[in-house]
């Protein structure tokens, strides 16, 4: 038996373990057979995720946690050699030899997903996005033990450049409105 997908046939055979295997067949051998059947595939429809984020809002917060530390609009208090020692939720966050200096080691760390974020180092895409969700936990990690100063500032800048452009533009036609107004000449 032929099967047709798309325009390529393949044809139903057996292999030594009998299990059932489809080979490409050749357009001269698929033009002998007559017994074509079309087949058309369907994909399953993806159902909506119960996250409460998705992997691009994930990736964009991410992004603007960067941005916003490369800038220099936040800074982040690291933990300490001392801080590490002690049996905390950072401790265990980023487990370390004693031997080696921990607080440097957290930072070098820090750098190395950015880097693999960035695309500096070159990585597989499955190791950027482990970049990227690890990032994104020490983003939160950082935050719920207040150790971000400062804002993390959006990227979307245009859009809201545009949305005080049009601020303005509206208080100014009410300014004209309200000056028309007050300063009508009298019949």
């Amino acid at each position: 038996m032929i099967v047709k997908i798309g325009e390529r046939r393949w044809i139903k055979a057996r292999s030594a373990d009998l299990e059932e295997d489809y080979v490409e067949k050749g357009a001269k051998a698929a033009a002998e057979d007559q017994k074509i059947i079309k087949v058309k595939v369907h994909r399953k429809k993806q159902e909506p995720s119960a996250a409460l984020f998705s992997q691009k809002d994930i990736r964009r917060f991410v992004t603007e946690f960067v941005a916003s530390w490369i800038r220099g609009d936040i800074t982040i208090r690291f933990p300490t050699a001392a801080e590490l020692a002690k049996k905390t939720p950072l401790a265990i966050a980023f487990p370390t030899d004693p031997s080696v200096n921990a607080e440097l080691k957290i930072k070098e760390h820090y750098v190395d997903l950015l880097s693999i974020c960035a695309g500096i180092k070159p990585v597989t895409p499955e190791e950027q996005e482990k970049a990227v969700a690890e990032t994104f936990k020490m983003l939160l990690m950082f935050r719920s033990a207040n150790r971000i100063e400062g804002k993390i500032i959006s990227n979307d800048l245009e859009k809201r450049v545009e949305e005080l452009e049009k601020t303005v533009k509206t208080q100014s036609t009410l300014v004209e409105q309200i000056t028309g107004f007050l300063f009508k000449e009298k019949k």
